[in-house]
């Protein structure tokens, strides 16, 4: 088990709401603390659950223009929209909602309170739903985000004098705000594992991005194919993530756990099960303490489908975070079950698993097989990146 974990949580979380119809909808949230009260993973030894407080505008200002700010407080108000939109806000992907500062800033708030009892020793995994909104820019909003939380959090942690930070990003759509935000700055490793930019939003995240000056080589993108299941994505993830989280070596592990890489997921199309997606996981559970003597922060991010994938998915998140993970053939609680069906026309799933098994094929020296599509997008990332660490990219390191 490990030796603490925060867990940020609050029902006012729920107020980030983009509409009754839009794909990120906050039942997914309330469906998931639900679920992992149910199995009791939030009731395990060690475990805290606090309420976040709402970033301030010095904060958000580590990563956002104070005229983006003033933005997103006067859009609701904004009747004819018109100054939104220079800053992304009131589109299909980005609609305007009441108090939609005030639920972003707790949003941030509440990885900002992760980051801080992570750094300061308070606990040693932090873990924040809600958050993971990482595309959203220094002065717009982009793909359902508004403030990027996992960049200012990532920020406040350099301001305190932590001097390195690794990023690791396993939403199916690329981590291009933090990205972003870090492009030029050689303390802090972005990684994203996601489908690529030539069939998916938002159509960034190749290889070839690799940071900028002296930050060069800190951004690491493994674009994958469409239709990648578990077997390549965890091939892809193995092969790129530890050896450059070993080779950086950074202080504290920040990790986003968008669910959307789920063969159900209605807006991507790699072929993921909840089975994999556990297996990713606990992947970086062990990789932050193997690294980072177990500092781990964790965020949510993208997923939409709301009853069969993303509660399933973050409840395996939160018992691998404390240590005790749950296994797949766990029956879903009847209680949970029931309020599935008064929020939802969907029937619940039995139990925590897909009923796969998921396995690997471990990379080896050289460069894979050349008629492998997903072999070949690995191999593209590490040719690009791994030189600029003075690594050899045919190795197994």
């Amino acid at each position: 088990m490990s030796d603490s974990v925060l867990v940020l949580w609050d029902e006012a979380l729920l107020g980030y709401n983009l509409g009754r119809d839009h794909p990120l909808h906050p039942v997914r949230l309330e469906l998931t603390v639900a679920l992992a009260r149910e199995l009791g993973v939030l009731d395990r030894p060690g475990v805290r659950v606090a309420k976040p407080q709402s970033a301030s505008d010095a904060l958000l200002e580590l990563v956002h223009d104070p005229s983006y700010l003033n933005a997103v407080r006067r859009a609701p108000d904004d009747m004819m929209g018109r100054l939104g939109l220079r800053y992304g806000l009131g589109t299909d992907d980005n609609p305007v909602f009441e108090r939609m500062h005030e639920s972003s800033a707790l949003i941030t708030g509440a990885s900002l309170a992760a980051a801080r009892a992570v750094h300061e020793g308070t606990a040693q995994h932090a873990v924040n739903l809600a958050g993971g909104l990482h595309h959203a820019m220094r002065d717009r909003a982009s793909g359902f985000c508004v403030y990027n939380d996992p960049a200012v959090a990532i920020s406040w942690l350099l301001a305190q004098g932590v001097s390195r930070v690794g990023y690791v990003d396993i939403d199916v759509h690329h981590g291009d705000g933090v990205q972003a935000a870090f492009y030029d700055d050689p303390r802090v490793l972005t990684i994203s594992m996601h489908e690529s930019g030539y069939t998916l939003f938002p159509g960034t995240g190749f290889p070839g991005e690799t940071g900028r000056g002296a930050a060069l080589g800190s951004a690491v993108n493994v674009a994958l194919p469409a239709g990648t299941g578990d077997a390549g994505w965890l091939r892809a993830f193995h092969a790129v993530v530890p050896p450059m989280i070993r080779e950086f070596r950074p202080e504290i592990l920040f990790s986003q756990h968008g669910a959307d890489s789920h063969r159900l997921d209605p807006l991507a199309d790699l072929m993921l099960s909840v089975d994999g997606q556990r297996a990713a996981h606990a992947a970086l559970h062990s990789l932050a303490h193997e690294v980072c003597g177990g500092r781990w922060v964790a965020v949510g991010g993208g997923g939409y489908d709301v009853v069969q994938v993303v509660p399933r998915s973050w409840t395996h998140l939160l018992a691998v975070a404390t240590g005790d993970p749950l296994p797949a053939a766990t029956a879903v609680p009847d209680g949970w079950r029931k309020l599935v069906a008064t929020r939802s026309r969907q029937a619940p799933p039995t139990s925590m698993g897909d009923g796969e098994e998921p396995s690997y094929v471990a990379w080896e020296p050289g460069e894979g097989d050349a008629d492998s599509p997903l072999d070949r997008a690995v191999t593209a990332t590490r040719r690009a990146v791994w030189p600029l660490h003075g690594l050899d990219p045919v190795s197994v390191w």
